[in-house]
């Protein structure tokens, strides 16, 4: 794969769940999900098979991962292995970065 310059604004809004909304980078190896999530937005419990690293840049988000429940704040990461059941909730409107691994061919 090529080098590439992306600027965010221009990459098109998908709407993961009801009130998380990310702009895509894929890489062929990874899914960068840059994530805004309105308060009180919630995504209920799944798993998959990718692995994935949830980075809070702004916000508090209460995050329950494999029965454990952390509300998470700003310069936290949250590792969740392949196929652990997650869930999450807005505390307030936050920022999120998710990284999974592999690439999100749902998301595509």
């Amino acid at each position: 794969m090529q080098h590439e310059f992306i600027d965010l604004e221009q990459l098109p809004e998908k709407e993961l769940a009801p009130g998380f909304n990310a702009r895509l980078v894929h890489t062929g190896k990874v899914t960068i999900a840059h994530v805004r999530v309105r308060k009180g937005s919630s995504l209920p419990a799944h798993k998959h098979f990718h692995e994935q690293v949830t980075n809070i840049i702004s916000g508090e988000l209460e995050m329950t991962v494999g029965g454990d429940t952390a509300v998470c704040k700003p310069g936290m990461s949250i590792r969740i292995p392949s196929n652990v059941l997650h869930s999450a909730r807005a505390l307030t409107d936050c920022y999120l970065i998710d990284v999974f691994h592999p690439e999100r061919e749902d998301y595509k």
